[in-house]
């Protein structure tokens, strides 16, 4: 249904009377993209330090995250929801998927980065690979690395407003329930805090990675 004409777009008593639904709304929209952040960095640290290390899987490592990140997410949706129906699971698989392709490439890129000349001396050191690795070339690639999951967590914050489509959906419910009405008011809330959230998760993370990362700043 296409919005009514003449309805304006904030109406003030509808969203005093459903703050529970809004915050509910908030609450699992950042849950849904906290996990899959989460799972998407846990999943995406091996393959790339994998990628990494061995140069000539990397090219299949990035095309196939690249693949996957092609889909589109409503046909991504429909293919799994036979499967795992209409539920958190679905999304967060689908969501999940997204997140790799930039988690891994940033830290494929952020490792290659690191100069050579200070692995050099980290061997003349006595420094094993293991050792190197979490102690000087993983905090050397760590503002690449976080510049990545700023970037996935941007687009994924966008990207649950999708799931609403199947039951999920966080703010992207309000967004729903106002084009199906016809109704601009949980559309516009819906859409203003999804941007809100996105922009109040780049400046949060990019002052955490401010705060881990202090000799970057030079």
């Amino acid at each position: 249904m296409l919005l009514v004409s003449g309805e304006p777009w904030i109406r003030w008593n509808w969203v005093g009377s459903h703050l529970g639904r809004i915050w509910d709304a908030l609450l699992q929209h950042i849950v849904l993209t906290a996990i899959a952040i989460g799972v998407g960095i846990l999943i995406a640290i091996p393959i790339g330090l994998l990628a990494w290390r061995y140069r000539r899987s990397r090219g299949a490592v990035l095309a196939s995250t690249g693949a996957l990140y092609t889909i589109p997410s409503l046909a991504l949706f429909a293919l799994l929801v036979p499967f795992t129906g209409l539920t958190t699971l679905t999304s967060e698989i689908g969501l999940v998927t997204y997140t790799l392709l930039i988690l891994v490439r940033n830290i494929i890129v952020g490792l290659d980065g690191v100069p050579d000349e200070v692995r050099d001396a980290a061997v003349g050191m006595g420094y094993r690979p293991f050792r190197r690795l979490m102690a000087l070339e993983l905090p050397l690639a760590l503002p690449v690395i976080m510049a990545g999951v700023r970037i996935a967590t941007v687009t994924t914050i966008g990207l649950v407003t999708i799931t609403a489509l199947i039951g999920q959906g966080g703010l992207g419910s309000l967004i729903l329930s106002g084009l199906i009405q016809g109704f601009p008011t949980p559309l516009v809330i819906g859409a203003f805090l999804s941007v809100a959230l996105a922009v109040v998760a780049d400046v949060s993370l990019n002052l955490f990675q401010r705060l881990i990362t202090p000799w970057s700043r030079a």
